[in-house]
């Protein structure tokens, strides 16, 4: 029985993990209709409803659970075992799968990570973007990607860029027409480019600190994105000011696209930290990728 389970046991994990068929197909690369086939064997063969369907989503009944709970810290494992067989190798090889946000991604991890591939052929990232604190245990992540002040204190963090400040920025246009805000209170009667936030989905109250008082102020404007291109975009064709990490606008703001103001009142902050398990045993392709990643002051 557990030959005739296992293929259908690997994908009632991944359809249990993204709450979905669709996307779990895509994942496994197979078709809807032959997961929900196995799906259904499955649950016939062990006399037990795994999934609650609906017609937009699915979830783990309380059996399906505690399978998945059962099972995929033991697939994680064999997982990495595998992965440790190739380590014999003389080239380094072996699979590495990391979370990280949009500007993480861009500004951080996508410049090494060209330079690293190019080095060792027969290492395979996957790489997630994703702006919400994924939780890089459950998603079985090798490591994830946040800023210090949101690693978690059981997690081992390695510093991999330098320290960070933000921006507020605006077009000359813009501020011609409105103004140039002298504190962060009167932001509040601007308009301001907004930032859903991908956890609570409300949206991020700016943070400003000057002098040791720190400030958060809750802004409106006429556009909210989620992602950051669109907000700097959106500045410079005048639709307000945006808050952007400031390593994003230096060349508009080089060229007179925009504007920075209430810059005494963004002072620098820690930057970004690999971050993974401290139980983790390292694969000899993970510990390459730490160091090329660590950042050198």
């Amino acid at each position: 029985m557990l030959r005739e389970n296992f293929n259908d046991l690997i994908s009632f994990l991944v359809v249990a993990k993204e709450r979905s068929f669709t996307k779990a197909a895509a994942k496994l690369g197979v078709s809807q209709s032959a997961l929900s086939h196995a799906m259904r064997s499955l649950e016939e063969r062990l006399g037990l409803r795994l999934l609650t369907r609906t017609t937009r989503s699915v979830a783990p009944t309380e059996a399906g659970e505690r399978l998945l709970h059962s099972l995929g810290p033991r697939f994680a494992d064999i997982e990495s075992e595998l992965d440790a067989l190739g380590e014999m190798r003389d080239q380094p090889a072996g699979n590495i799968r990391i979370s990280a946000g949009e500007h993480a991604m861009d500004y951080v991890l996508w410049p090494v990570l060209k330079r690293f591939l190019a080095g060792y052929p027969d290492i395979n990232v996957e790489i997630t973007v994703d702006n919400s604190l994924t939780d890089i245990v459950s998603g079985r992540y090798d490591a994830g990607i946040r800023l210090g002040e949101q690693v978690a204190k059981d997690m081992v963090a390695v510093r991999i860029g330098p320290m960070m400040r933000m921006a507020v920025v605006g077009a000359g246009a813009y501020l011609d027409r409105y103004g140039i805000p002298a504190t962060p209170q009167e932001l509040q009667h601007h308009r301001c480019i907004n930032m859903r936030l991908p956890t609570l989905g409300g949206k991020y109250a700016w943070e400003f600190e000057k002098a040791g008082h720190e400030l958060k102020v809750r802004v409106d404007g006429q556009l909210t994105f989620n992602c950051l291109r669109q907000r700097i975009d959106a500045a410079i064709a005048g639709f307000g000011l945006a808050f952007v990490p400031d390593d994003t606008v230096r060349e508009p703001l080089a060229s007179g696209q925009l504007i920075r103001v209430l810059e005494d009142w963004c002072p620098a902050f820690p930057g970004y930290y690999l971050y993974y398990p401290s139980r983790k045993q390292h694969t000899t392709s993970f510990a390459l990728f730490i160091d090329a990643i660590r950042f050198q002051q």
